[in-house]
């Protein structure tokens, strides 16, 4: 029997999503990570610190296979979407607690009488599933940022004034991307908090997984292009001499106008001179009538926490903006400014116990807006983008010492998104091929690595007051040759190949051009989310054709069709295609899971998700999750040879924490690490 000897008093465990240990070791192994070589000498990890992943490597069914010690095909949650049970074409948001069919390991620490605190963690977290006072819960329905989901009223943007530009206008961009890790507008029901409080659970569980939440159709597109090329929005503006101000302004002050909320808003623009006579800061009013102003921005300056109005749907809320004025011309005939998101100040919807949210306001400071910028402009990516999640890293840790100092938090399980959100935007060209330059690609990686490091760093003097820390990731994100061979990935049925294999058919229009709806008379099967293939079987859809003593050999048929495609080199781009009782062996399967899970090879990857946890690309990076641990109970400076896997990470934290592991965990403690 396993006793540990060393119960450590207080856990904080960090997870960081996205953090490769390819890349992080080879950046560390070239300087760029002291904090992290610091823990690892006052800890235990792997020498390549790779954590065998569960699969698929998605934000969370990775997230919950880490707080529950069990695998997808046992907890539930198989992807960022659910599947409709019985609506081929309709997918539900997965980021719910009350799907998730495991014990999450943080409410066993808090009814065993542990201050507790969920920090952000993107898998079957929110809403609470215990009732324990002990138990604090900050957000979980969004990955990218705290109140993302349902606080942010808007977007950002860039605001562009000059003298050469004649009408106020908003352009909206056209070909508007974002990808999986980003969903707003979230709408919570009016349900109980609790699962326990739901009644009939398995009746609810049916609703939500039956609502028709969302109906995508894939069709063939373009290649694929760097995520950074994409246009952002912009409001533009003449800049003329200031008149008809209610305040005194000089006589060369300037005036523009910035529109928020997609231009429903207007707000009015003071540019002056300094003492040189240079014009170098905006003042930003309401209106002309107004004596203060809502902010004063520098040129090249990056003010936090901005609070103004927006419009959602009708309605104005308050809302917490971060903005940057890149650049103003000495003459003033130029101005251009950076703009986040807004996020709603009195959203309070997502913390549990409410009052967290005012309290965190008052001592930290409003929850930073997210940041994914869709441009080439380097200044963008780095002074704006990687400048806003450096800032957002510090109010993290800000907040969690918060947490420990002032409420006596005694195990923290926190989740930050800094490294995969990022890396979305450009980690394809970290190689070569994109807009800007492999090098500087690879130069915002090493930025990416710093802010971790940083992260990490503020929290090593815990290990001296008796903390043990575990860092963490749920996946990394991989460069490729291909980037995507068959070009599927996210939400919604793929009728691309598999429409071009015979599988799957659309309807046309009248001109005979292919409509985003599946011709179900003619579908035999499906390609739906990430890694899923359904087949439309008779008695179990309402759309079914293929009768099931078909359904064997039809599988057959699919699994030949992946495994004789070939790429230019003659090789086949599949490294896995499972019957669903077969996917056990990966951990997947079961009702929540297709009929057949593909994977796809290294070569062939796109970032994350496509592909086995043990996959590689190029440019130092995996789709491997990152383990390391250090602190009161784990032995110091310690390599361990042992394969430590994703469902291992809960059971171990339990045992260090002397409490039981989480009722259907399938891990094990990782027993070589720990000290005695």
């Amino acid at each position: 029997m396993l006793k540990a000897t060393n119960i450590a008093d207080k856990i904080l465990v960090l997870g960081i999503d996205g953090m490769d240990p390819v890349l992080t070791k080879y950046h560390m192994e070239q300087g760029y990570m002291p904090n992290l070589q610091k823990f690892l000498e006052r800890g235990s990890a792997r020498e390549d610190l790779v954590l065998l992943g569960a699969m698929p490597t998605i934000t969370p069914p990775m997230w919950t296979t880490l707080a529950t010690g069990a695998y997808p095909m046992t907890h539930g949650i198989t992807d960022f979407w659910r599947q409709n049970p019985e609506k081929l074409d309709t997918f539900g948001y997965a980021l719910d607690s009350r799907l998730c069919q495991a014990e999450q390991v943080w409410n066993v620490f808090a009814e065993a009488g542990k201050k507790t605190l969920v920090w952000h963690w993107p898998g079957s977290s929110w809403p609470p599933s215990s009732d324990s006072k002990n138990l604090y819960v900050v957000d979980g329905t969004q990955p990218e940022g705290i109140c993302m989901g349902m606080g942010q009223k808007d977007w950002e943007y860039v605001a562009v004034a000059s003298e050469n530009i004649e009408v106020v206008t908003f352009k909206k961009a056209a070909g508007e991307t974002s990808h999986m890790c980003v969903i707003t507008d979230i709408e919570m029901e009016d349900t109980p908090k609790n699962a326990t409080d739901l009644g009939d659970q398995k009746e609810y569980q049916h609703q939500m997984a039956t609502a028709p939440d969302i109906k995508i159709i894939r069709l063939p597109k373009g290649a694929k292009s760097d995520m950074t090329a994409q246009p952002l929005d912009a409001s533009l503006s003449p800049i003329k001499k200031a008149e008809g101000w209610s305040i005194a302004v000089p006589d060369d002050a300037k005036e523009f106008i910035i529109l928020f909320s997609q231009g429903l808003i207007r707000r009015q623009a003071l540019l002056t001179k300094n003492e040189d006579g240079v014009y170098d800061k905006v003042a930003i009013y309401k209106n002309k009538k107004s004596n203060e102003p809502i902010v004063v921005i520098k040129n090249k300056e990056f003010v936090e926490g901005i609070v103004d109005e927006a419009i959602k749907k009708d309605k104005t809320f308050e809302v917490a903006r971060n903005m940057r004025v890149l650049e103003i011309a000495e003459d003033g005939s130029k101005v251009r400014m950076w703009i986040s998101a807004g996020i709603d100040i009195a959203d309070d919807s997502v913390f549990s116990p409410k009052s967290l949210h005012k309290e965190i306001i008052e001592n930290i400071g409003f929850p930073p807006p997210v940041s994914n910028l869709g441009s080439v402009d380097k200044e963008l990516i780095e002074d704006c983008m990687l400048e806003n999640w450096m800032r957002t890293m510090r109010w993290w840790a800000d907040s969690l010492h918060y947490m420990i100092e002032k409420k006596g938090i005694e195990v923290i399980f926190s989740h930050v998104h800094n490294d995969d959100a990022i890396k979305h935007m450009f980690i394809a060209f970290a190689n070569g091929g994109g807009t800007l330059p492999a090098e500087d690609y690879q130069r915002f990686l090493v930025e990416i690595s710093k802010q971790n490091d940083y992260y990490l760093g503020r929290f090593l003097h815990l290990l001296d007051e008796g903390w043990t820390i575990f860092l963490i990731s749920d996946h990394g994100l991989t460069c490729t040759e291909q980037q995507g061979y068959s070009d599927y990935a996210g939400a919604g049925v793929d009728a691309t190949f598999m429409r071009d294999w015979g599988y799957t058919e659309v309807l046309y229009d009248d001109d005979g051009n292919p409509l985003q709806e599946i011709d179900w008379s003619k579908t035999k099967a499906v390609f739906t989310r990430m890694n899923e293939i359904y087949i439309n079987l008779k008695g179990k859809y309402a759309t079914g054709i293929v009768d099931p003593a078909d359904k064997y050999d039809l599988e057959a048929d699919i699994i030949t069709h992946f495994y004789n495609m070939k790429d230019e080199k003659g090789h086949c781009p599949y490294s896995l295609v499972l019957r669903n009782k077969d996917a056990a062996v990966i951990g997947l399967g079961g009702p929540e899971c297709g009929d057949l899970i593909v994977m796809q090879t290294d070569r062939h990857l796109g970032d994350h998700g496509d592909g086995l946890s043990t996959a590689r690309g190029l440019a130092h990076t995996s789709q491997s999750p990152i383990f390391a641990a250090a602190g009161k109970g784990i032995k110091k400076n310690f390599k361990t040879t042992r394969v430590i896997r994703e469902v291992d990470v809960a059971p171990t934290v339990a045992v260090l924490g002397g409490v039981r592991m989480p009722a259907n965990a399938e891990g094990a403690p990782i027993y070589q690490i720990l000290e005695d």
